[in-house]
């Protein structure tokens, strides 16, 4: 049944290039694919952050347009998410792996919530939009705002799942302009995230890479981007999150599952 295994991680990861074009969150539906599955929670977190890496390539190519004007802005919280992702992959290579096993349920529920609440967190960042006399863009909120860049950096490194969304509400909140451009602009700093991540994997943890894992979610994350980004929007968000919670929490009982066994 090699074939309904790999079609599986195939669905699952074509819907989250989709679903990280649009929104972020993504990791929560492979993850809990391949953990279901029987693959390794710390080998499942590192072959789906690196085959997510072509996803995140076509999702941030279809939005580039949605950057006119911002690109100077994006450059100046590059190295902040660059650093951050650096942080959070070596996190997850030296800590030992019970460790991962005791949070990865902890950030399922951060992850989960962060998607529940999306509705309000958005609602508040149109009401800045409206009213861009409340943007927070002296010297002391910019620093603020590459630090918790930088700590979204760090959460991605680590467990990747829905650190779009964080991102979104991060930039909506300090960056003056519209959803689109906070959106296109997290497409990007995400996808910086999971190229660090991806390479330190790469030089580091070469023998815990499960590479079937990582073409088969290459490949349709890569699609699911282009489809995402083109037609991503159309789709009913209560729809949308309800998936997504639901099997964020199969993730979720499996392996307190596993914990209690």
């Amino acid at each position: 049944m090699d074939w309904l295994h790999d079609a599986l991680i195939f669905i699952a990861g074509l819907w989250a290039g989709a679903i990280n074009a649009v929104v972020g969150s993504g990791t929560l539906v492979t993850f809990p694919v391949l953990v279901a599955l029987g693959t390794a929670p710390v080998t499942a977190s590192i072959s789906n952050a690196m085959g997510l890496v072509a996803g995140g390539v076509s999702s941030a190519v279809a939005y580039r347009k949605q950057l006119h004007g911002r690109w100077r802005a994006l450059a100046s919280l590059l190295p902040a998410s660059v650093l951050g992702g650096v942080t959070g992959a070596y996190l997850l290579l030296h800590l030992p792996e019970t460790v991962f096993q005791y949070v990865a349920p902890i950030l399922i529920v951060v992850a989960l919530l962060l998607v529940v609440f999306q509705p309000k967190l958005q609602a508040w960042v149109r009401n800045r939009e409206q009213n861009p006399e409340n943007a927070l863009r002296d010297k002391n909120h910019g620093a603020l705002l590459v630090v918790l860049v930088f700590l979204a950096g760090v959460y991605g490194g680590y467990f990747v799942a829905a650190q779009g969304v964080l991102l979104v509400g991060i930039l909506g909140v300090f960056m003056a302009g519209t959803m689109q451009q906070a959106n296109a602009m997290k497409n990007f700093l995400v996808l910086a995230v999971n190229v660090v991540a991806a390479a330190s994997y790469l030089l580091f943890a070469f023998g815990r890479i499960d590479w079937t894992i990582v073409l088969i979610i290459a490949v349709s994350s890569l699609i699911g981007g282009v489809v995402g980004a083109k037609i991503g929007q159309k789709l009913k968000p209560v729809a949308l999150r309800t998936v997504i919670v639901v099997l964020g929490l199969v993730a979720l009982a499996v392996m307190l599952g596993k914990l209690l066994a």
